[in-house]
């Protein structure tokens, strides 16, 4: 999805550092080969990413990762408790932007990309609800979909990595 969408628009995104250098570089490059991407490692953090909201630029941003237990909620993705990052709504608040879910699918005939209206009345300001409901609107898109939206659904990134204190592991 990110990738058709910088062939439509100039976005920023972050992304994680790769400890090789020689694939972190090839990575970048293919990630901004289209317009005037603006990429930023969440080592950089947020600040820079804001910057280039304030100035209209989209922001593409994938939210089911697990990176692990710092700064992340607990909230339910299909009823098991994952580590989720609070900074959508974050991100949402700070920059006064909407927040509209991107889809895409595999087809027979290549890849479908749908972009959904913004949510409504989000953020909220209750930061645990609304992760909850981040949450809700990815289970909702790959339910939608049908057992071709859970085939599809990256679960490859292990989004149950991270456990609550004391509960064991279930890769």
């Amino acid at each position: 999805g990110g990738r058709r969408l910088t062939q439509a628009l100039d976005m920023v995104t972050m992304y994680a550092r790769l400890k090789n250098e020689i694939f972190d570089r090839l990575i970048r490059k293919g990630r901004v080969r289209f317009g005037r991407q603006t990429l930023f490692s969440r080592q950089d953090g947020l600040k820079p990413a804001l910057a280039d909201m304030r100035q209209g630029k989209p922001f593409y941003y994938l939210p089911d990762l697990d990176y692990g237990a710092q700064d992340a909620l607990f909230v339910p993705f299909f009823g098991v408790p994952a580590a989720t990052l609070s900074t959508l709504p974050r991100l949402a608040r700070i920059g006064k932007a909407a927040v509209l879910l991107v889809v895409t699918r595999r087809t027979p005939k290549g890849y479908l990309t749908r972009i959904e209206a913004p949510w409504p009345d989000f953020p909220s300001g209750d930061l645990a609800a609304d992760t909850r409901r981040m949450n809700e609107a990815i289970e909702t898109a790959i339910l939608a979909e049908g057992e071709a939206g859970i085939a599809q659904y990256f679960w490859s990134h292990k989004r149950f990595k991270t456990r609550p204190s004391g509960e064991k592991g279930v890769y």
